[in-house]
């Protein structure tokens, strides 16, 4: 069905002739069908009425419907940077050795040929055809790619080993309890480990801090009898933490009296459950941080000596040069590091209090030094869950890609050590990217020190626009790109950085 509306709708325009769906949102709440189309020609307002019409008859009388055209014209070093992307996916024995100049891209009049250097013995039957299907449902147009059959051999290969890191474990912080007082336990309780810290933590963990929420819930046993339990959102100073609690009946009426505002002590154990880290409690006691509390600083893992499993690559982009009428430097840019990120993730939960920690599943990064977009950090994560329709339907990123990717336990460190030194850049990223990192590292160790430029309040600032999602702020300064996906999101947000700090003429508070 697909392909026949594609088919029509290429027929309606030579403006249109190499579209492709990115993708389709239906909402049937609100009884609305979205069509997102892109094409590598400009188009006039009669095309998308014709391709509007086209649709229509496809869509339910009762359903509105609404089209979202974009150009989309991809260089040479977009599309390389695909086929490596693909390459990835599709075969991790071709990925681990190719080096930068194995891929070369030529864009002909009307396609993009390829030729991928790789000891022939490695290169599966069907790589090409894989990455022309791929690649095709990113950009317009026909690609076309070759193995260089004059490769060196697999035994001319120099395959870089990389050294063990050292081991190191990152100790977990505690206080000292005030006022403790039973409840229910089995013991005086003296000291605390700080909730931020325990994710860190697997035996017997002792919390304290002070009740932000209180839900009671009930639950049928093993016995078919109905028994009661309690959700605590638990604060610290340092995090807020849910903890679930079973309660015994000798204590359920002193339970029942606590109240939020109320400070406790909780015993018990930080345990997997269904994928995730959940803390129950044991027991329950009286018992307060001490006064005027102070976080100590955390102590990090060392930054990794070297890139195991993602090792970002030069990036140079021959629109660069060409991005601003005035190409000068911003002096408040020279001589400082930010590196760009963008998440794709399985959801937007982005705090483990309220439920389960969602998931990244691609990260997209470029380092900006002395004015200039230097590297490229790109990779899926393997979520270790299933995709959602919607996520899939959203970014394009299917169980296919990220099947074969390496998990976050496995990315994380290389991304820490890429970031390491550099001030984060990123939209919207103060209020959900940066969570995600955050949360992924500290489970490995990794601390890093929080420097953040959000683009989203920066636009809001120096920009009147009718709304400052990246793909508006995009537009404002002409700048072309596959929205929702992190690589292409994260290039798109370097650029608007550099811009907007060209408008501003100095940097904005770090956050």
């Amino acid at each position: 069905m697909t392909d026949k509306i594609l088919a029509e709708l290429r027929a309606v325009s030579v403006n249109l002739k190499n579209a492709i769906l990115r993708n389709i949102t239906v909402v049937t709440a609100e009884k609305t069908v979205t069509v997102y189309l892109v094409t590598d020609a400009a188009f006039t307002p009669s095309d998308k009425e014709r391709a509007a019409a086209v649709l229509r008859g496809y869509v339910p009388a009762y359903f509105g419907l609404n089209l979202e055209i974009s150009k989309l014209a991809p260089d040479g070093e977009m599309v390389k940077r695909k086929i490596t992307e693909a390459i990835a996916a599709f075969s991790k024995a071709v990925s681990a050795t190719l080096g930068n100049g194995d891929i070369t891209v030529t864009k002909t009049l009307n396609s993009f040929d390829y030729v991928i250097s790789v000891a022939p013995s490695l290169a599966p039957a069907d790589l090409c055809d894989r990455i022309n299907a791929y690649l095709k449902k990113q950009f317009c147009g026909e690609f076309y790619g070759k193995i260089n059959t004059d490769a060196k051999s697999l035994d001319d290969l120099e395959i870089e080993e990389t050294p063990d890191e050292p081991e190191f474990e990152t100790p977990a912080r505690t206080f000292d309890i005030e006022e403790f007082s039973f409840i229910e336990g089995e013991k005086i309780q003296k000291k605390a480990v700080y909730l931020s810290d325990i994710n860190l933590v697997r035996d017997e963990v002792v919390l304290c801090g002070t009740i932000e929420d209180m839900r009671e819930r009930t639950y049928t046993n093993k016995s078919g009898v109905e028994k009661a339990y309690f959700i605590f959102t638990l604060n610290d100073g340092t995090a807020a933490l849910n903890v679930t609690y079973f309660t015994r009946l000798k204590s359920l009426e002193k339970i029942k009296k606590l109240q939020v505002g109320d400070s406790i002590v909780c015993t018990g154990l930080n345990e997997e459950f269904r994928g995730n880290l959940r803390y129950t409690a044991k027991f329950i006691d009286y018992g307060k941080t001490p006064a005027g509390f102070v976080p100590e600083k955390r102590t990090s893992k060392p930054v990794p000596k070297y890139y195991k499993t993602v090792k970002p690559m030069p990036f140079v982009d021959m629109e660069q040069a060409d991005l601003f009428s005035d190409k000068r430097i911003p002096e408040c840019l020279k001589g400082k590091t930010f590196v760009v990120f963008d998440l794709e993730t399985t959801g937007l939960n982005s705090s483990p209090v309220t439920g389960n920690m969602d998931k990244i599943i691609e990260i997209g990064a470029y380092k900006v030094v002395d004015g200039q977009i230097a590297e490229v950090f790109s990779t899926f994560i393997n979520p270790e869950k299933k995709l959602s329709d919607e996520i899939i339907n959203l970014t394009g990123i299917t169980e296919e890609m990220v099947a074969p990717a390496p998990t976050y336990a496995q990315v994380m460190p290389d991304f820490f050590k890429f970031c390491y030194g550099s001030v984060l850049v990123g939209h919207n990223a103060a209020g959900f990217d940066y969570k995600f990192v955050d949360y992924y590292w500290s489970s490995l160790g990794y601390i890093f020190e929080r420097k953040i430029i959000d683009t989203l309040p920066l636009s809001q600032e120096l920009l009147f626009l009718s709304n400052y999602k990246l793909n508006t702020v995009a537009e404002k300064f002409n700048i072309s790109f596959n929205h929702h996906r992190a690589t292409d999101d994260a290039l798109a947000t370097a650029k608007i950085f550099i811009e907007l700090i060209r408008l501003k003429k100095s940097l904005p508070k770090i956050q």
